[in-house]
């Protein structure tokens, strides 16, 4: 397929020869003193020093990691402001040529999902251009409100070569509450929901054999990783859960197909937070938290790759 989003993600993790994503979430704890104290203690300076940090981090990295997850909860809870932020990132992403993730985790009703979509991959229906507000690669979506909540955003990626990763198996340790739970046909539910993926984006399969309609599985996870790898072979994995959640690269590997394609892995705190780390914190100063997170992804690259490689 023709421009397809999950084709262009794959052709930048080939090129960078790294299944990475760094996951910005650029919670006050985790930005720099350095950085911080340029700016006013309030939401406003908030919002410039996150742009200041994820900007830094995105210099360190753009010519490494394919692609830059933006979690909209840290920017959303600034306001007005914060929203501004996401934006001006999410627009130095692009510049730098990296495919950008709005980690929003949308669903509803249809026709509040069609305003989602409209915002994040769409246009919306008024203005002389119809103009795109946000304008990113990929969405992540909460399906639980069954097909009609994420229907408007498959036919928009459909429309504007746009992609959405949906949540399957998540990392965090109460996933199995709900997702666990077996149905009266004997599948648990989140086989159910792999299953309805795996449908709902076979019209956006690409030439490496996977749709832009995609799924999150987490790395906390193996065995289940392992199990939708054969049970959805067109999907393919956006895997959170490495380094801070406990995620293994040996584990993460059972989420690839032959070819070590199938998936790419986010990493957060471990990435945002390296000059922090064990691995750094006595190599780096904190004024050199960007040198030290390209460290850190340029070893998570070769763990994955060695990772993957031993499959």
């Amino acid at each position: 397929m023709e421009n397809n989003k999950m084709d262009m993600l794959i052709e930048k993790i080939k090129q960078t020869n790294n299944p990475t994503v760094i996951g910005l979430d650029p919670r006050y704890e985790i930005i720099p003193n350095c950085v911080k104290s340029k700016y006013t203690k309030d939401l406003s300076g908030y919002a410039k020093a996150s742009v200041e940090f994820c900007k830094a981090l995105i210099d360190s990295t753009y010519d490494i990691i394919p692609a830059v997850k933006l979690q909209l909860a840290y920017f959303e809870m600034l306001g007005p402001e914060g929203l501004k932020a996401f934006q001006e990132v999410k627009q130095y992403a692009v510049e730098k040529d990296m495919l950008v993730i709005a980690d929003a985790k949308r669903g509803d009703i249809g026709s509040t999902s069609q305003g989602y979509s409209n915002a994040f991959l769409g246009k919306t229906p008024i203005g002389e251009n119809n103009e795109s507000v946000y304008d990113v690669d990929f969405i992540t979506l909460n399906p639980y409100m069954g097909t009609d909540c994420v229907k408007p955003f498959i036919e928009d990626c459909k429309k504007y070569k746009k992609g959405a990763f949906i949540l399957v198996k998540t990392s965090n340790k109460s996933s199995g509450e709900l997702q666990d739970l077996k149905l009266e046909n004997g599948k648990k539910v989140y086989e159910q929901v792999a299953e309805l993926v795996e449908q709902w984006g076979k019209d956006l399969v690409g030439n490496y054999g996977y749709s832009s309609i995609s799924a999150v599985v987490g790395a906390t996870y193996p065995e289940q990783l392992k199990e939708l790898r054969k049970l959805a072979p067109h999907t393919f994995f956006l895997i959170p859960g490495y380094g801070a959640q406990g995620g293994k690269a040996e584990d993460i590997a059972l989420g690839f197909d032959e070819r070590g394609l199938g998936g790419i892995v986010n990493a957060t705190r471990s990435l945002m937070g390296a000059y922090q780390s064990e691995i750094w914190k006595d190599k780096f100063t904190e004024e050199q938290y960007a040198e030290a997170t390209r460290q850190e992804a340029i070893r998570m690259r070769n763990e994955l790759n060695q990772a993957k490689m031993k499959r």
